[in-house]
């Protein structure tokens, strides 16, 4: 803890962490957000599930590109266009009067894939500029530890929003955090003395270095268990039960306090197979609990590698590619876990229907889309380990650059 506490104190850090916790919580509210608020609506997962289909596409599409772009025009500029075109988007999601076709919410939720902010990879190139080699990795594992109020605890939120209030005031919510902690991310300091230097590589290029393939591949796979495990979970409740927002809560809980303990552990070749193979376990374990406390327990073992697994696919990237590609290489990385977001859900959401077609729990289905994402997630760093640096006795630091990158006041 004292770790963490010291990079905590570093000038900045705090701020900056905080900020883009604030304004990437939406990306772990708009998946679930958009499949209560749609099944309410058309009556079927399915339908939700097409919207968060051309969602993720859009988000395929947009997030290497808008990374590279902060390299070219600067990251406040393309941070400021993405924000306001997204927020406008979701908001007409939400607000869409009755009787409007599923194609227009297609649509919609295209436009808010395009244009979804590309702050995580802003962040995470201006880490190593505000911290020394030594203390990256620590603050990979912090970062992933507060990731996990995005992708968990941001869930809950949406969820105990959505039952309890309304799903229109559950995706605005989103606008909201989206909105307010974007401004909040864009006007830090840190934003302003940084600038990403144009990469003087093609666009795609980071995709021919095996370790960022890596990253990206699990990443979406690790989310994608995430996601398909949120959706087990409510089906397993129903929509108006708070249980489902008590369980996803102690789900939060058992991420962050695992990325957070074994945060420290040194990086070797079978770092992430390991932490996947756990929260396979865990996976299964829920499939065939019988209650909420057994279910609880299951999940306490699934959540304590999964901030662990982010923290090693963000030190992966960071030390495998030069400063000026790091922008780009986490747009790969993010778009990689929004698409697993959007896919985890939309698979978990027809498995569900299937099997409460067949007269079964539809929580089931859930939790078998999750056990199947979780078993591809533990496969791929197990074959490919040979991909992954081996970062015992050596930090995360991004590859220089062959020339100087320039540093301007805010």
């Amino acid at each position: 803890m004292n770790a963490y506490a010291q990079l905590l104190r570093t000038p900045g850090v705090g701020r900056i962490i905080a900020a883009q916790l604030v304004a990437r919580f939406p990306g772990g509210m708009i998946s679930l957000g958009f499949l209560l608020h749609l099944e309410h609506i058309f009556g079927s997962y399915g339908a939700a599930g097409l919207v968060l289909a051309t969602t993720s596409v859009g988000q395929a599409v947009s997030g290497p590109l808008t990374s590279r772009w902060m390299g070219r025009w600067g990251m406040r500029r393309v941070l400021v266009l993405t924000i306001a075109v997204c927020a406008v988007a979701l908001t007409a999601i939400a607000l869409a009067p009755i009787g409007t076709p599923l194609v227009a919410y297609m649509l919609l939720g295209l436009l808010s894939g395009l244009s979804y902010p590309p702050i995580q990879p802003a962040v995470r190139t201006i880490y190593p500029k505000l911290v020394n080699s030594r203390q990256l990795t620590p603050l990979f594992s912090l970062d992933a530890s507060a990731q996990e109020l995005i992708w968990i605890a941001g869930p809950v939120v949406v969820t105990l929003v959505a039952t309890q209030v309304s799903t229109v005031i559950g995706i605005l919510l989103s606008v909201a955090f989206l909105v307010g902690g974007g401004a909040w991310f864009v006007l830090s300091p840190e934003v302003g003395r940084v600038r990403i230097p144009r990469s003087k590589r093609r666009f795609g290029s980071v995709l021919t270095k095996p370790p960022v393939v890596l990253a990206t591949a699990v990443g979406f796979l690790l989310v994608g268990t995430c996601a398909a495990t949120e959706a087990a979970v409510i089906a397993t409740f129903g929509e108006g039960d708070a249980r489902s927002g008590i369980v996803l809560a102690i789900w939060a809980v058992a991420s962050l306090l695992g990325g957070l303990l074994l945060g420290r552990i040194p990086v070797g070749p079978w770092a992430l197979a390991w932490r996947m193979g756990i929260v396979l376990i865990g996976s299964c374990l829920a499939l065939v609990a019988w209650e909420f406390w057994s279910l609880n327990a299951a999940l306490l073992i699934a959540g304590a590698c999964i901030a662990p697994s982010l923290a090693v696919i963000f030190a992966i990237v960071s030390s495998s590619v030069k400063f000026s590609d790091t922008a780009e290489a986490y747009g790969w990385v993010g778009t990689g876990q929004l698409i697993g977001a959007a896919v985890g859900s939309a698979v978990a959401g027809f498995l569900i229907d299937a099997v409460r077609g067949a007269g079964g729990n539809g929580g089931d289905g859930g939790f078998a889309a999750a056990i199947a994402f979780a078993v591809v997630g533990l496969l791929v760093p197990v074959l490919f380990r040979r991909a992954a640096p081996d970062l015992r006795g050596r930090d995360a630091s991004p590859l220089p650059d062959t020339e100087p990158v320039p540093v301007q006041p805010s």
